[in-house]
């Protein structure tokens, strides 16, 4: 589990179907991604690094 992922996306108050909406991926692919399933591109992480201005490095650490 991505558990920084998930911490800030909960602190933003978002839902992880509108965390895929803004980066225009399905909610099943973002749930994989959260929970570590999947590793998701450089785009990504780098809108999600924008979005919660958290560097990407620490986003991806899986605990």
């Amino acid at each position: 589990m991505r558990e920084t992922l998930k911490n800030a996306r909960k602190e933003k108050g978002l839902t992880q179907q509108a965390v895929a909406d803004h980066l225009g991926i399905g909610l099943r692919y973002y749930q994989k991604i959260e929970v570590g399933e999947r590793t998701g591109d450089f785009e990504i992480w780098d809108s999600l690094e924008d979005l919660f201005n958290i560097h990407q490095r620490k986003l991806r650490e899986i605990v």
